[in-house]
């Protein structure tokens, strides 16, 4: 039995002819202090349910707009890791190539890798376009977060714990880290 049918039962109980349970006189009316008090407490009990659902209405309605506006920036994450050994491998191709290749090379093998350029130039920024963001640790203090450390390099001019060599570029979407860079960081030098 719910709330409300216990309170429609008190109050028929309270209206049958008799006498009055609360006074115990002869009643062919309740006693209107008794009827106010129940429907007081009602009020009171209805009126904390309504802010109790309006609260966790606004906290539903937040959580929500989090999660849509985390879909849209986070959305493409996977393909993004996915396509980062594609933006290597354009910059590995177009680093094995010597200067002095370059030079010596024929009109169309200079076209052919200006065309290699001008592409990887253009995936970065139809990545940048999605929010992702190639990371530049070169000179920068070692960040956890951010790099992985795969060797420590001797030098006492610079801080220790300084990013002297980016092994492979690290990228970011967002706030997040998609791929962190691999690095050589300084080591005997004064603390950063």
């Amino acid at each position: 039995m719910t709330d409300s049918e216990k309170a429609e039962n008190e109050m028929a109980d309270a209206l049958e002819p008799g006498i009055a349970p609360e006074t115990g006189d002869p009643a062919g009316e309740p006693d209107p202090f008794v009827v106010l008090e129940k429907l007081q407490a009602e009020n009171a009990e209805a009126k904390d349910k309504l802010l109790r659902t309006l609260a966790e209405m606004e906290n539903l309605r937040r959580r929500t707009e989090r999660e849509v506006a985390d879909a849209k920036i986070y959305g493409v994450t996977s393909l993004a890791r996915d396509m980062l050994v594609f933006a290597d491998n354009l910059t590995r191709a177009l680093e094995s190539l010597p200067a002095e290749a370059r030079e010596k090379a024929e009109p169309a093998a200079k076209a052919f890798i200006e065309g290699i350029e001008l592409t990887q130039k253009d995936f970065q920024s139809r990545l940048a376009r999605h929010g992702v963001k190639k990371l530049e640790p070169q000179g920068a203090k070692f960040d956890p977060n951010m790099h992985e450390a795969l060797f420590e390099i001797p030098d006492e001019n610079v801080p220790s714990g300084t990013v002297l060599q980016v092994v492979e570029a690290g990228y970011a979407i967002g706030d997040r880290v998609l791929r962190p860079a691999k690095v050589g960081i300084s080591r005997g030098g004064p603390k950063g």
